[in-house]
This record gives C-alpha cells, structure tokens and sequence, in this order.
C-alpha cells in the first residue's frame, strides 16, 4: 500500500526518495503511528517532505490517495458541541418563502441574538426558524438559508453570513504552477521598464568589438550587469471562502508574476484588507503583518495589483466589526482607502464575470472606491489594467 502512495506522491511531484519511503516504513515497525490516520498524516509529512513549500502538494496527494478516510476537525476553538451541526437535511425552500425572509435588523442586532440564543439553547435543532442548528431558516448555524447570519459549523452554501464561527485555514498559491499558455505572461511584459544593476557578468558584445578594434585587435572584454525589469510590484491576493473555485487562475497568475517581476512583494487578505496582512496562509493567525508596516516599508514607485471577487457582506466594507472572522475595529474601506492614498498606480483583477458584478453590493462599492480601475481576470483585462498601471 506504502508503495502505491509513494508513487501518488511522486505524480504529484513531491520530491520523496526510497530512503524517506524506509524512515516511514521503520517509524511504522515502531508504532510510532498506528490505527490513526491524523497521526498517520503527521508522520509522513514529517518524514517524507523536507521543504514546506511543497506541503500543499503532499495534503492533495494524500488526500486523494486516502480518500474515504475520516479527516480530523480542528475543535480547540469550538464552543458549542459539534452533534449539534450536523446537517441532517438541506431544508427545500421556494422562491417564495425565501422572499418572506428577513434581516434580523443589522450586525449588532445579529450578534446580541446570538449571544442570546447561546444562553438560552440547550439541546440540539435542525430545520427550525430560531435555534442554531441545522438546515431551516434561522440565522445560525449552518445548511439553511437566511439572507443574512453567523454560520457556525459546516460548509457554506448560499454565501449569504455576515460572520462565520470557526478558524479556517486556506493554503498558500503555488508559484511553480506551469501554465497551459504564455499569454498572460506576454500581458504582464507590457508593464516593463528596464535597468541594469549589481555586478558586470555579462559581455557587451558590441562595446567589446569597439575596444578591440580600438586596441589594434588586442581583445578588450567588456562586460555589464544583468538586464532586468526595474518595475516594482506589490500583489494583495484575496484567497478562500468563494475564491476557492478561481485557485487555479489566481495560481497561473501568481506564477507569471514571480517569473516576470525582479521587484515582487505579496501579501494575502480575506474577503477585503484590515489591520493585519499575512505572507504565509499556515500561518496567518501567528504571523500576522501590520498593514501600516506594509503601508510605510514600500515606496511610492509600486504599482499595486489587488486580486479578488470582492464579493463579501456589505458590512464588511463600512462597519466596525464587519469582518467575518473577527472584530475589526475600523472598516475595511477605510484601510483600502490608506492603501490608495499611498499608491496611485493600483488596480484590482476580479475573478468574477464583468456581468456578475452588479448584483453584488460590496463589488459595486470596491469598483466604485477604486474609480472604476476594477478589470476582470482575462487576458483582456490583464492588458487592459497593465496599461492603466503604466500610465
């Protein structure tokens, strides 16, 4: 069995040797792991990857070659009992009832609710209109529908909360992704501005010919530093939740940019920019970055490309404590607003069909707070907001 999830991880290019393969199989013979497949999964991660950034690779090889097996949650954070979330049905409703369905009267009220249903409830609820539970059309909980609420637990299926209850790891892009076409490396040459600097290990041929002929055909070399594309580049990517379904993309873009760009700086964000920034999605809750050590470290120069849906609760934008994973004590449109007044040369690649964004409040307000320097992520669109950033 080891054999054959050797080879996966292999396809997957995880660089693991049959040396790495004999360590697991001993640590095995000593039980270091045994009947346990989350003490299974540490094991031979430890053992088999040396470098984390090929950690992604081994969690989708693992997870595809396992499939089937229980995966562990993560409840160290989780206040109320987990038999209480389980979906047992997805409650049907009708255009109808959905159109009778209303806010509870703003995010304050929404969290003075819960707080109260917290103390109250005391067993489990599913399909209901009031307790957190399950399916039904109360606002909390999860696997119902409610046009706005605090989803605790399970998957997200409308998008519709204002607040999610659990710690969510999201994973970091790959830069090694190849891609299926060079055009969007072909757009992103257009934002060029060329410079040579360090150390002279490159022959100029031409002045070399010049110096020799000059030296009666004594050969003179002459050589000069690299050539290199002196445009600086700051990237803020949006990644998880409902940017799950674009990892792909985001991917061929985050490649071609560490590819094209000498000067490149990232930084990730959920949903819309706050107070902290982060550099690493595992993470992201131990090594958060200032965002006004971010706003004062980088020059004026940068061009800023902002990569997201921007499709997320309006409270988001304008509140405090919008945030949907914690409370944020000022909204994010002002820290965005920071963020332009610090580099005028910035534009943001949505994702999301041009015809999509419309009907998403939070998208109209970005793409209005962005005069309009909002352009999707086509290859149309990357030509369209290079030339703006070259402006």
């Amino acid at each position: 069995m080891l054999v054959d999830f050797f080879s996966s991880l292999r396809r997957a290019q995880v660089p693991v040797t049959l040396r790495e393969l004999l360590d697991l199989l001993g640590a095995l013979e000593e039980r270091l792991a045994f009947c346990d497949a989350d003490e299974f999964y540490r094991l031979s991660r430890t053992l088999l990857v040396k470098d984390e950034r090929h950690y992604d690779r081994f969690d989708r090889a693992f997870g595809e070659y396992f499939a089937g097996l229980p995966a562990s949650a993560d409840l160290r954070d989780a206040l109320i009992p987990e038999h209480w979330l389980e979906a047992d049905f997805l409650r049907q409703l009708s255009d109808e009832d959905k159109a009778q369905i209303e806010a509870l009267g703003g995010l304050d009220k929404l969290l003075e609710t819960l707080r109260q249903r917290l103390e109250e409830q005391d067993e489990r609820h599913a399909g209901g209109n009031k307790w957190i539970g399950t399916g039904g059309t109360s606002p909390f909980g999860h696997s119902g529908y409610n046009p706005e609420g605090v989803r605790i637990g399970g998957p997200s299926r409308h998008k519709r909360a204002v607040k999610v209850w659990e710690q969510r790891q999201f994973r970091n892009l790959d830069d090694s992704v190849e891609l299926g076409t060079r055009n969007i490396k072909v757009a992103l040459r257009k934002l060029r501005k060329f410079a040579r600097s360090g150390a002279a290990d490159q022959l100029d041929l031409d002045d070399t010919i010049r110096s020799t002929a000059r030296n009666a055909g004594l050969l003179d070399l002459k050589l000069v530093p690299e050539r290199h594309n002196a445009v600086k580049v700051l990237l803020f990517l949006d990644v998880g939740g409902s940017m799950d379904p674009h990892i792909r993309t985001c991917e061929e873009l985050f490649s071609a940019a560490r590819s094209e760009f000498k000067h490149l700086e990232y930084y990730y964000f959920h949903n819309c920019v706050y107070e902290g920034l982060w550099r690493d999605n595992r993470r992201r809750f131990d090594e958060r970055i200032p965002t006004l050590d971010v706003l004062h470290t980088y020059g004026s120069d940068y061009r800023v490309i902002f990569v997201g849906d921007a499709a997320m609760s309006p409270y988001e934008l304008s509140e405090r404590f919008g945030s949907v994973e914690h409370m944020n004590e000022e909204p994010g449109q002002l820290w965005l607003k920071r963020i332009l007044d610090t580099w005028q040369r910035c534009i943001w690649l949505n994702p999301m069909p041009t015809r999509a964004w419309d009907y998403t409040r939070s998208t109209q307000m970005i793409r209005q707070q962005f005069e309009d320097r909002m352009y999707p992520l086509t290859l149309d669109g990357i030509e369209r907001g290079i030339r703006e950033l070259s402006r």
